[in-house]
């Protein structure tokens, strides 16, 4: 696992690799495997949101909680779906959001590639799930490595800005010092979530590009898919 882990990330958290929840963890990958179940998304993109967002150029942080487990959906990245895929019910959420708040079209692609290149890390606290069945890899201690990544940033950066999106992403706020970085928090974007009030109106995105602005940073351009 470790080899497939950009430098940059670790440097910060390579020593969980070492742990031995971590080896436990590549067991029962491995034994999901041989067992033949499928494991989304594709080993090689397991770590694609620490690829797409160096250490040192995370602004943003988006926490979900598994990949989607519907076929040919999950690339690594929170919330997105790989290009050409029909966007999933919270996606449209977000989507509906970003142009009401920003007074922008919403976008048409769920590929969220290009938040990442801006400095958005899309983490999601489980980075696997078995086709089908959604949490299927909670508690096998992906938990302990994102939790590892979010205190690496909470230490030793300043000033990000963190999106915790209903109960279970807010729980992880219990890492974040708010006297260093900003946390804004809502209701989950997922239609039963989104829809009983606390997402749909809560600007979060015009909100971090001020919090970003009055840092003297780039705001993020939300529409830019």
């Amino acid at each position: 696992m470790v080899a497939v882990l950009p430098a940059c990330w670790q440097a910060h958290i390579g020593d969980e690799f070492t742990q031995p929840y971590m080896q436990s963890l590549r067991d029962f990958l491995r034994a999901e495997r041989e067992a033949g179940h499928r494991v989304f998304p594709p080993s090689a993109q397991c770590f694609a949101a620490f690829h797409a967002t160096p250490f040192a150029r995370v602004r943003v942080v988006i926490i979900g909680q598994d990949p989607y487990h519907g076929e040919g959906q999950a690339h690594g990245l929170s919330f997105s779906v790989a290009n050409g895929q029909r966007l999933p019910p919270s996606l449209r959420n977000i989507f509906h959001e970003i142009s009401s708040d920003c007074q922008v079209a919403a976008p048409t692609s769920g590929d969220l590639s290009a938040w990442a290149a801006q400095g958005v890390l899309l983490l999601n606290s489980v980075l696997t799930v078995r086709a089908g069945e959604a949490a299927s890899h909670q508690r096998q201690g992906w938990e302990q490595f994102t939790d590892a990544a979010i205190a690496a940033l909470n230490a030793q950066r300043e000033g990000i800005v963190f999106l915790l999106w209903g109960g279970y992403a807010q729980r992880k706020g219990q890492l974040i010092d708010r006297q260093r970085h900003h946390v804004l928090t809502a209701a989950h974007p997922s239609p039963l979530a989104a829809n009983r009030g606390g997402w749909f109106g809560s600007r979060h995105f015009s909100q971090t590009n001020a919090l970003l602005r009055a840092q003297h940073s780039p705001a993020i351009d939300w529409a830019a898919l």
